[in-house]
């Protein structure tokens, strides 16, 4: 068993190793999980407008990327020894995530699925959880307002990735990345919990992909795999510090998962506008919007994996400059946020 060393090359193996046993494991899980979803006909059948594909496909894949991740997280744990009490979050995110995974498998299996009061009742139980093990935002005072304000943010952000959720590879392409966005900003710190997740989650979710993508093995994340993959993202978002050089690189995460944020407020504010419940479904998502422009979905796929990268790096940079340029860059990006909002608006979707 080897001891733990953070900030060193041997440290970054070990970030690797999970990363790769993730992937291994993820790869591995999810055509078994295709098979028992099918065996036990758990598919996401289009029997809803709002659907967008037109066969019963299997769902179960997030129980894959669920098990890739914990079981990686764990052969670290106990192939290793971390200094006393450095791990101490992780039980955090284990224990929040099997919350999480149980609440999106029993969601995926009903058949009309569970109303949203519960699921935001659940969510917020698996977020005091996490806030449980210190797993909160720190730079807010009183600490009953961190509290409170931690669990919207992780109930939003859980529930951010799930929306986005509606084309094949596009949650999990831009969950993959903001998880290597959290892991570079997070790499000189010494939350090691956060580099271990960041890096456990980013090759869980590669290690789906190619059969979400694939046409002969496909099979869905279902809210199992999105919930799960919002809700640690949440996790990570508020467990490093991002204010090294100035005081608003805190607002760091916001950049990095500013696509399914972006997505969710414009949903909520369009819907608002035309009278309908955020909570209902339908297809003004933004790239439902850029493929009723007539971009092909490998296009748009292309486009929000840019986009999510050039976030995460924009990100970064707002952690490493001055409090002057991160202000002009905070308003470039809400100026470019609001324009790209106005176009999205005008392109007509199906009521």
């Amino acid at each position: 068993m080897r001891d733990f060393r953070p900030m060193n090359l041997a440290s970054s193996r070990l970030y690797f190793t999970c990363f790769v046993l993730a992937v291994i494991l993820s790869a591995a899980l999810t055509p078994v999980m295709r098979l028992i979803a099918i065996r036990l006909k758990i598919l996401d059948r289009p029997l809803t407008e709002v659907k967008t594909h037109t066969l019963a496909v299997p769902y179960l894949g997030g129980v894959a990327v669920g098990l890739a991740l914990l079981i990686s997280l764990a052969v670290a744990r106990l192939s290793t020894n971390f200094p006393t009490g450095t791990l101490r979050s992780l039980r955090g995110i284990f224990f929040g995530s099997l919350i999480i995974i149980v609440l999106g498998l029993v969601d995926d299996v009903v058949p009309r699925g569970l109303g949203y009061r519960v699921k935001f009742l659940i969510q917020f139980i698996a977020a005091l959880c996490v806030m449980s093990f210190d797993i909160r935002i720190k730079f807010v005072s009183p600490r009953w307002l961190a509290f409170a304000l931690t669990a919207i943010w992780m109930v939003g952000i859980t529930n951010a990735i799930n929306i986005i959720d509606i084309m094949d590879g596009l949650a999990s392409g831009i969950g993959a990345i903001a998880a290597f966005g959290f892991l570079f900003i997070s790499l000189p710190s010494e939350e090691i919990y956060v580099n271990f997740t960041a890096a456990a989650l980013a090759g869980a979710l590669l290690g789906f992909i190619p059969y979400n993508l694939s046409k002969r093995l496909k099979i869905f994340l279902g809210d199992t795999g999105s919930l799960l993959t919002g809700f640690v993202l949440a996790a990570l978002s508020v467990g490093t510090a991002y204010t090294r050089v100035n005081n608003l690189g805190v607002f760091a995460p916001i950049l990095i998962l500013g696509l399914p944020l972006y997505d969710t407020l414009l949903v909520i504010y369009l819907r608002f506008q035309r009278g309908v419940s955020p909570f209902k479904g339908s297809k003004d998502h933004f790239a439902l919007r850029l493929e009723k422009f007539g971009f092909f979905r490998e296009e748009i796929l292309v486009m929000s994996y840019a986009a999510s990268l050039l976030l995460s790096f924009i990100a970064f940079e707002v952690t490493v400059v001055s409090i002057h340029y991160a202000m002009l860059i905070y308003a470039l990006s809400g100026i470019v946020a609001l324009a790209l909002g106005g176009w999205l608006a005008s392109i007509p979707i199906d009521p």
